[in-house]
């Protein structure tokens, strides 16, 4: 029986729960308090951020985790300034993501009048990085409009949503509202016409290859399955890696802006994309234009990305899983095997060849951390270690790897992003790869997850500057201006807000730090200082 008398924001959390919600980032203000009422009532867990940005990346985190929208609680105006950056990442990432903020009263909506936290127009500041913005005009339209959002989660492509409600709506009643979601529809499955097209093109190429990016993640099992029949080898994104396992002969690394990778593309005569908008930040340092030696498939949710960028030949917009499910089913029983795997290692080897010497440091780097951690997620900052592992890291499953050097390319993005993916996947161990100055960005949010009992493994590179733009300018010849900045005793600082926290001098240390991450219940922060004994142990 309904609660007649539920407000709009104690009903709000209990259709967040009937939708599947487990878990809120918000900082509580005057202006959202009413949405926090009804949360003892829910099984749904609160974090509370230190910065509404950390909020964001916290909620992108988890969402790159599990695969479900993370939630946030935001106040009015500068809440909702502080993590539009957050939310302009996994708008570029396609991220799922539901932002619910207070606006000023209905009354009070475009009036100028200086009331608290105001401006001009939320909706038109987030518009750019989200799906849709609403505002919340009357309790009714809530469950319409929260189906909305998850139909953009479940059956779209996956990007952020922001629905606004005004301060009279948050306690006016909703008791007389049903809690329960509302049915989603599936996700769009691929014209035939366009699968067999596709099919026939493939089974007749005699170089085919695989582009998977991380809009694939849930058809790893029916791409691994295409690439067996086609002997194809397979180059994935970032977000894209671990469709294939580790070790897989047909795997390629490096980025498409290599010279190894753009020969393979010139010379392959069918080219399968699935789930990627071929990005220039996939290309660093230096993005090229791409040419295919044949017809080009195109496998993506979003129709406008299909003809963005590159034209395709075969232009299929579908679900990832549902048209790799059906093309495979097309292909029949493969082909004898190749020169898939061949070629795979002949990329892999030229790649290996042409890295430059941070490449080999960060790999012994990644070494460590897999052997003392294997299954871990990884999330990385825009750090020179990240732009490293980038070239050949092969995560052990998908979404398991990502940073943000992809997409939008924010600075403070790791920490708050790795305590996410904690919360999201807590039985696998966390790590995340910062530099000096971006964890300066948001190292306020270790307290958070001291707080929230959040076990992760902090690794600092610390070159005390902007290393990866200081390096920029020098290449280019520009006074090196702002970019050697002062850092503080990290160390000292984590221990200062609760975590543990060491330099380790050896391989074996490093190893033993990276271990004990994982038994406590706090952030385990490891700093690495460019030049130190450690990191030229690394680097020989």
């Amino acid at each position: 029986m309904a609660d007649t008398r539920l407000t709009t924001g104690e009903y709000l959390v209990r259709l967040l729960e009937s939708y599947g919600v487990e878990l809120i980032f918000g900082i509580p203000g005057v202006h959202t308090v009413e949405l926090y009422r009804g949360l003892p009532a829910t099984k749904i867990r609160h974090v509370t951020p230190r910065h509404e940005q950390g909020a964001g990346f916290m909620a992108d985190g988890y969402a790159r985790v599990t695969g479900k929208p993370g939630v946030c609680f935001i106040v009015t105006g500068p809440g909702m300034t502080n993590i539009a950056t957050a939310m302009g990442q996994a708008y570029a990432d396609s991220v799922p993501m539901l932002v619910i903020s207070a606006v000023n009263a209905r009354n009070e909506l475009a009036m100028g009048q200086g009331r608290l936290h105001e401006l001009p127009s939320q909706r038109n500041l987030v518009a750019g990085v989200s799906a849709f913005s609403h505002t919340l005009l009357d309790p009714a339209q809530l469950p319409e409009v929260m189906a909305r959002a998850f139909t953009v989660f479940n059956s779209a492509r996956p990007r952020p949503v922001h629905i606004e409600i005004p301060l009279d709506v948050i306690v006016a009643q909703a008791g007389h509202l049903s809690t329960d979601a509302w049915p989603l529809p599936g996700r769009a499955a691929a014209d035939p016409a366009s699968i067999a097209k596709a099919a026939t093109i493939l089974k007749a190429a005699k170089r085919p290859l695989i582009i998977a990016g991380g809009g694939a993640a849930d058809a790893a099992a029916e791409i691994a399955a295409i690439a067996e029949k086609l002997d194809a080898p397979v180059f994935m994104t970032i977000n894209g890696r671990g469709i294939l396992k580790p070790g897989d002969p047909r795997i390629m690394t490096g980025n498409l802006s290599m010279q190894p990778l753009l020969d393979e593309l010139a010379t392959s005569d069918a080219i399968l994309a699935i789930g990627t908008e071929f990005g220039e930040t996939e290309m660093y340092p230096e993005p090229k234009p791409l040419s295919f030696g044949g017809p080009l498939i195109r496998i993506d949710i979003d129709p406008a990305q299909i003809v963005t960028g590159l034209r395709a030949d075969v232009p299929i917009a579908a679900d990832a899983k549902l048209a790799a499910t059906s093309l495979s089913a097309a292909l029949g029983e493969g082909r004898t095997a190749g020169e898939g795997a061949a070629r795979a290692k002949a990329v892999r080897e030229k790649v290996e060849t042409g890295l430059w010497p941070a490449c080999r440091t960060h790999g012994k780097l990644m070494e460590v951390i897999t052997k003392a951690l294997p299954d871990a997620t990884v999330a990385g900052d825009q750090t020179e270690p990240v732009y490293a592992v980038n070239q050949f890291y092969q995560a052990p499953q998908v979404r398991s790897f990502f940073n943000s050097s992809t997409g939008y390319g924010t600075l403070g993005y790791g920490l708050p992003a790795a305590f996410g993916a904690k919360l999201g996947a807590p039985d696998r161990p966390s790590v995340c790869l910062i530099g000096d100055g971006g964890l300066q960005f948001s190292v306020q949010e270790l307290a958070s997850a001291v707080e929230a009992g959040i076990a992760t493994a902090v690794v600092i590179w610390n070159n005390t500057s902007y290393g990866e733009i200081k390096a920029f300018m020098a290449e280019r010849d520009i006074p090196q201006i702002g970019v050697d900045i002062f850092t503080p005793d990290f160390v000292g600082l984590a221990k200062a807000l609760g975590c543990e926290a060491s330099r380790p001098t050896s391989l074996a240390e490093l190893e033993s730090e990276l271990k004990a991450s994982a038994t406590r219940n706090v952030p385990t922060v490891i700093e690495i200082q460019a030049g130190s004994t450690l990191a030229k142990t690394l680097a020989a």
